[in-house]
């Protein structure tokens, strides 16, 4: 018997990767949530044409700042994957959003008798560290800007109904805009390469954290997934933070020996004037790394290789210029998009 899920930011980074995810599972029908329907769907019932895979489609109108058209959105449907968030901006529209939306939209999928709800979040919620092998519980909510105070008072909304809660730290893969050329602001800034260790980064490519959300969506009663659980998502080896700096380098053409080393103390004083790789280094700094093996155990996920690899899978998408959001916003990990398109993202292997 087919599942039917609901999918909210399917136009968005993670939310494209879930819909891959879709494709390659059995007996998934999708409905997606969107704010302007597609060219291709029809008018209402707004079916799409099937994904590759011969995955049926089905999209809803709907706005997460308009709890009314929110309406009957869930009917039908086992499980939701609310990975629809705004990332920046202004604050009254970041609880609009982020905070009063996800309220409405438990809301609806608890009078529609949805069996499951899964929501992506971001360890961000957290606040900047530095966390050393922190698991669930183990750290305080102190976010430390409106998006990051938005999104935990959207999980609050999620656990208070029994829905599960997933926060990545730094996601990195097709689409990204936020690691990678973060990344590259910070050494095209420096003009070098800071000397010494940094900080461990908790790291999932894309496609692997799309994959855990639609098994967290599909998982059997008693697994993750159970009333009220928060998962830590990344892979898990953390990654030294002068290898990230490396594997960005090297996909930029930047190679070590062009980067003459900067003791850390000139390194932050060339970056006076330059906020966001200023906030780029101060993250790669410290730790922030996030332990949790039972998302792995319980979902029956395998986490694959690790960044040394995946990220070589990604270096030609790098490559190209890609904006990178204000970093008051803190990792973006997704966004609000304003509509969604059949294209989505290889899931990779």
């Amino acid at each position: 018997m087919s599942r039917r899920l609901l999918v909210t930011g399917s136009g968005g980074f993670v939310g494209g990767h879930v819909v891959a995810a879709v494709r390659a599972a059995a007996g998934v029908r999708l409905r997606l949530l969107v704010r302007a329907l597609p060219p291709a769907a029809d008018p209402p019932p707004a079916q799409g044409p099937p994904l590759p895979g011969g995955v049926p489609v089905e999209y809803v109108r709907a706005d997460l700042t308009d709890p009314g058209s929110l309406r009957g959105v869930c009917d039908g449907v086992d499980a939701v994957v609310h990975c629809a968030a705004q990332v920046g901006g202004d604050p009254r529209q970041l609880r609009r959003v982020n905070d009063l939306g996800t309220a409405a939209l438990v809301e609806e999928a608890r009078r529609a008798g949805v069996e499951r709800f899964v929501h992506l979040s971001t360890a961000a919620v957290h606040g900047r560290g530095p966390f050393s092998g922190v698991r669930p519980g183990q750290a305080p909510i102190a976010p430390g800007s409106d998006t990051s105070r938005t999104r935990a008072a959207a999980e609050r909304h999620v656990l208070a109904a029994g829905g599960t809660v997933l926060r990545p730290h730094l996601v990195y893969g097709a689409g990204d805009r936020w690691v990678a050329p973060g990344v590259l602001t910070l050494l095209r800034a420096l003009g070098g390469r800071p000397q010494g260790r940094l900080g461990r980064q908790s790291m999932i490519d894309a496609a692997s954290l799309g994959d855990v959300l639609l098994a967290a969506a599909l998982a059997p009663a008693g697994g993750a997934g159970r009333a009220g659980r928060v998962h830590f998502v990344n892979h898990p080896d953390p990654v030294p933070g002068e290898h990230l700096l490396a594997a960005v380098a090297e996909a930029h053409g930047l190679l070590p020996e062009s980067l003459p080393g900067l003791p850390a103390d000139i390194a932050r004083a060339r970056l006076r004037d330059h906020p966001l790789a200023r906030h780029h280094f101060e993250l790669l700094a410290a730790d922030h790394w996030f332990t949790d093996d039972t998302v792995w155990t319980e979902l029956g996920c395998d986490p694959g290789a690790g960044f040394a690899e995946r990220f070589r899978r990604h270096a030609g998408p790098y490559r190209g210029p890609r904006p990178v959001p204000d970093p008051s916003a803190g990792p973006a990990h997704v966004a609000l998009e304003t509509t969604t398109s059949l294209r989505t993202p290889s899931s990779g292997p």
